[in-house]
């Protein structure tokens, strides 16, 4: 029997930018927020109703509506793919202007991990968003793995051509909640677009799974102690995942782990905002407001 309305879960999606370009033949001069297909598709998969979170600044901006008051109404937030992120967001200069990446996405990414960390809600991560999240907390990144990563046989984590058919191995870190989720699967395949990975893991988080052969950091999740909210994200695209396939990692135990734990904080969340931990990078929240106001 199917799930009334009132009884599913509501998840919130970060929004994708693509900012004004004069060449583009339609919006030309206006910036696009959406959402790509698959992932939201994937939680829809399992019942849960879905919202792209706008960013909620810019100089078309009105009223009075705050990325907090999302995290309040909904039960938990994906931060999904996208750009790479800017390497003045953990402290770098760009290596290559290639590797800018999208500093006004990151402002909001950071800023929309803030609400929802400081209203206790479950936040996980895809590709950039396991890399945001890492930033977030303190964490940095490799600009781009093939340069800087330095293992004797680094893979190319990222093939435009391929795409979502570029491969490879990870193995999955035992005794982790990745390793509960899948009992006795040491090793999978899985896809890889990306070219950027984390570099110094972000404090209070563990590694769950590493590629292999290379052991870049492919999943994380931040230790449950003392009572912190569910932040956990793959390197890898779950929802690209295809229905069935036993060629890749089944994605169904990660999503529902998710929702579960977005489930759970729903009935047992207290009415009021917990006090900011203070370890979100730079006060994303205040700093969105004030670089996009400046564009």
């Amino acid at each position: 029997m199917a799930q009334p309305v009132s009884a599913r879960l509501k998840i919130g999606l970060s929004a994708c930018f693509s900012h004004a370009d004069p060449a583009r033949a339609m919006f030309s001069n206006k910036t696009l927020q959406y959402v790509e297909q698959s992932i939201a598709h994937w939680l829809m998969s399992a019942g849960a109703m879905v919202v792209m979170v706008p960013c909620p600044t810019g100089e078309t901006a009105r009223g009075d509506t705050k990325l907090s008051h999302y995290a309040e109404w909904l039960d938990g937030v994906v931060m999904h793919g996208g750009a790479d992120m800017w390497p003045g967001s953990y402290g770098e200069v760009p290596l290559k202007d290639a590797w800018l990446g999208d500093r006004v996405r990151d402002l909001y990414d950071l800023a929309l991990v803030e609400a929802f960390e400081q209203a206790g809600k479950p936040i996980f991560g895809v590709c950039r968003g396991l890399q945001l999240i890492n930033v977030a907390f303190g964490g940095t990144l490799y600009q781009d793995i093939e340069e800087q990563h330095g293992h004797p046989e680094t893979l190319r984590h990222r093939d435009p051509v391929a795409y979502d058919q570029n491969f490879h191995a990870l193995e999955i870190v035992p005794g982790t909640r990745l390793a509960k989720l899948y009992p006795g699967v040491d090793t999978a395949r899985v896809n890889s677009i990306h070219h950027q990975g984390v570099k110094a893991l972000a404090p209070g988080f563990d590694i769950e799974a590493w590629s292999l052969p290379d052991r870049v950091p492919e999943a994380i999740r931040r230790r449950s102690d003392r009572g912190r909210s569910y932040i956990a994200a793959t390197q890898w695209h779950p929802e690209f995942h295809k229905f069935g396939s036993k060629e890749t990692l089944d994605d169904s135990a990660i999503l529902h782990d998710f929702l579960w734990a977005c489930a759970t904080t729903k009935v047992t969340a207290k009415s009021t905002l917990r006090a900011a931990p203070g370890k979100i990078r730079n006060r994303a929240a205040r700093l969105l407001r004030q670089a996009l106001l400046r564009r």
